[in-house]
């Protein structure tokens, strides 16, 4: 039988651990890398050519959207399935949009895992509920300005408008009229609120 060749990119050793262990007791798979940042998994994949490149969403150095693009664009015989976890719509979103095939949450069970790495290796795409609904409310998400994210972010630092408007080299009334632009985008209220909305569309980091 021929074996799914398969590599690892995850910054947690623990989770690379459990997921190599997982791997290795399959008849079907073999694990033939292991990458703790983005940067080290595209080099990897330059070098091995797996079939299948499990790849965390965030890691350091270079995030798992970055790196998929660079295998996808490098090493096209490659096959990725992002792992993920709740919140992270936006980085789920580019991974995909980058050539990701799938995308499945960490908190998945081990046989939903090796389901989904499968399905990977034939091309079939397996993303899950939560987060192709999570990926569909960022992909819809009100457009808003870089000045009008970068005014909202100092807000969510406490900010008050003459302190943002000082920072950006325009008027106090400026950053009020951008604020209320945003509010109406976002359908909020207040500032705490707006902040609390763009977190979860992935437009805050």
């Amino acid at each position: 039988m021929e074996k799914t060749r398969i590599l690892l990119a995850d910054d947690h050793l623990v989770v690379r651990m459990g997921l190599a262990l997982m791997i290795g007791r399959q008849d079907d798979m073999e694990l033939v890398g292991e990458a703790e940042n983005g940067e080290t998994a595209v080099s990897l994949a330059k070098e091995l050519r797996p079939d299948v490149v499990v790849m965390d969403i965030q890691m350091p150095v270079m995030d798992g959207a970055t790196a998929t693009g660079r295998i996808r664009a490098e090493v096209p015989g490659s096959k990725i399935l992002v792992l993920t976890t709740f919140g992270a719509s936006a980085d789920a979103a580019r991974a995909l949009g980058s050539g990701a095939l799938g995308a499945i949450s960490k908190d998945s069970s081990q046989d939903a895992l090796l389901k989904a790495i499968r399905a990977t290796a034939r091309g079939e795409s397996v993303i899950d509920d939560d987060i192709r609904a999570s990926v569909e409310t960022f992909r819809t998400a009100p457009k808003l300005s870089s000045r009008q994210i970068e005014i909202l972010d100092y807000a969510s630092r406490g900010l008050e408008n003459a302190e943002i408007a000082k920072l950006l080299s325009i008027t106090a009334d400026g950053v009020k009229k951008h604020l209320k632009i945003i509010y109406a985008a976002l359908g909020a209220s207040t500032r705490a609120e707006a902040t609390s909305l763009a977190i979860r569309l992935g437009l805050l980091g």
